[in-house]
């Protein structure tokens, strides 16, 4: 057990760090609550082991030898991230309970797949598994990124609703979801540096 400590460390700081899926945890739990952001946070916890278990497969390695698949990967990961990020700007506080809805489980799985931290994360963290064969790498990758991130996104839902009671007006509300909203777009930003 001990030789996965490097590993474990490496994901938990890896996850914990601000990134889409921090931003989008942390602004769903303070627009509808932890209990409606739990599909959420089930469906990212799924999808980064799914991520990393193909990372673990070689799928990784195909990306990061092919240039062109890197890039396409940015291009769609950003357009994403700021259409998330146009959302959150022009989210109506007063109309978030009626209208707006959390992440579904699916939506956050799918999300996975064009999230370049979690693919950076991934690729990275597979020196720590090399001596393992592929799929042992995939098994302790899914694992060890899976139950990790579902403590790391508990943690940011909650964070989220509690920041909540803070925002007691439509004006905190506004700049609360302003401030997500321009850090996605921050990120966004960050991966063609």
């Amino acid at each position: 057990m001990i030789e996965y400590l490097p590993l474990v460390g490496f994901v938990f700081f890896g996850l914990f760090s601000p990134g889409p899926n921090v931003i989008l945890i942390t602004a769903s739990g303070a627009r509808f609550g932890f209990q409606r952001t739990i599909p959420h946070i089930l469906g990212v916890a799924l999808g980064v082991g799914v991520i990393a278990a193909v990372t673990g497969l070689g799928i990784g390695a195909l990306i990061t030898a092919q240039p062109a698949l890197g890039v396409v990967l940015k291009i769609i990961a950003s357009l994403w991230i700021l259409w998330m990020a146009y959302n959150l700007w022009r989210a109506d506080p007063a109309a978030r309970k009626q209208t707006d809805t959390p992440f579904t489980f699916i939506e956050a799985i799918l999300f996975q797949w064009v999230n370049p931290k979690v693919w950076a994360v991934a690729l990275s963290a597979t020196a720590y598994v090399a001596m393992f064969g592929p799929v042992q790498q995939a098994m302790t990758l899914a694992g060890t990124f899976s139950t990790i991130n579902l403590g790391v996104c508990t943690f940011w839902a909650v964070a989220g609703s509690l920041l909540s009671y803070l925002l007691t007006n439509a004006a905190a509300w506004r700049i609360f979801m302003r401030i997500m909203a321009l850090a996605l777009v921050g990120f966004s930003v960050l991966l063609f540096l």
